[in-house]
């Protein structure tokens, strides 16, 4: 059974390895989510380590999957940090690890995210993305596309891919 709680900054640390594994994963799975196919293990718990004082002053809350004990899934709420946007939050690297896709680990951490974001006095998220899959979650969730950027990022193999921007009031 899949369990979604919020880590703190100390969690972060001792496990940032265990996330950057998630990450690594899901990149070597096809999800660029800011990397490239060369994505190291190294890298990747950098990444999660480099979110702790985000997560220590609570401008980005993080949401773990668990499986047991084991961490399988992350999601960000990262408040926007502006004086003209206190009410706004992104949704960051929604990932699941491809081992444990299929017993509702997405579902249940972006509905967790809405719940943190309304914990933390945000009402509306917006969201990047180039996924299929996640296209379909968000919408089936409520979520409403904006539309599409053509070029946005580059996927994992390096060649320009565009994204769909979602928001959603919470």
């Amino acid at each position: 059974m899949i369990a979604v709680r919020a880590v703190d900054a100390e969690w972060v640390d001792a496990n940032a390895d265990a996330l950057g594994a998630i990450l690594l994963a899901c990149v070597a799975d096809g999800a660029s989510v800011s990397f490239l196919a060369d994505l190291t293990q190294d890298r990747a718990a950098d990444f999660w380590r480099a979110r702790r004082a985000g997560v220590a002053d609570g401008g980005c809350a993080l949401l773990v999957a668990f499986e047991g004990e084991a961490p399988v899934g992350t999601v960000m709420v990262v408040r926007a940090g502006t004086d003209n946007q206190p009410h706004r939050g992104d949704i960051a690297k929604l990932l699941v690890h491809p081992g444990a896709r299929g017993q509702g680990a997405g579902v249940a951490l972006m509905t967790g995210a809405e719940a943190q974001a309304r914990a933390m006095g945000l009402t509306l998220l917006v969201l990047d993305t180039a996924g299929a899959a996640a296209e379909r979650i968000y919408r089936r969730m409520g979520w409403i596309e904006v539309g599409g950027i053509p070029d946005y990022a580059l996927n994992v193999a390096g060649t320009p891919e565009a994204t769909t921007i979602f928001y959603k009031r919470v």
